[in-house]
Formats: C-alpha cells, structure tokens, sequence
C-alpha cells in the first residue's frame, strides 16, 4: 500500500507542478502532497506552506473583490 500511495502521490505532485506551469489546475499539487505526506515529514511542511500560501491569497482576492463591489 505504502508502494502504491507513493507512487501515485509522485504522479499527482508531478502532474500538478506541470499542468501549474500550464494553463491548469494547482489541486493536483495539493492532492499530490497529502498523499505523500503520509509517509515523508517534509511533505507535511510543504503542504502547510501551501494551504497557507492558498489560504492568504483567497483572502486577499476576497478583499479585492469586495472593494471592488463598494465603488
């Protein structure tokens, strides 16, 4: 099981990394990162770092678009 979630957290993380370079989605990074952290402890870092990353900027395209709807 351990071969299989690793593998497929590889995919996904690699995927996602190139489809973000492309026109695409960064979800595939995120679910790539909780598969792997599972088993690796830098993993669990670099997922923080991102729902973190993620977190602040929706907030600040919230704010953005509220000020934009009181003018």
């Amino acid at each position: 099981m351990k071969i299989v979630r690793l593998t497929l957290g590889s995919i996904l993380f690699i995927g996602g990394i190139i489809l973000t370079l492309l026109p695409g989605s960064i979800l595939l990074v995120i679910g790539g990162l909780v598969l792997l952290s599972y088993d690796w402890p830098r993993a669990r870092g670099w997922l923080k770092i991102s729902q973190n990353m993620m977190a602040s900027s929706a907030r600040r395209i919230d704010r953005v678009l509220l000020m934009r709807k009181f003018r």
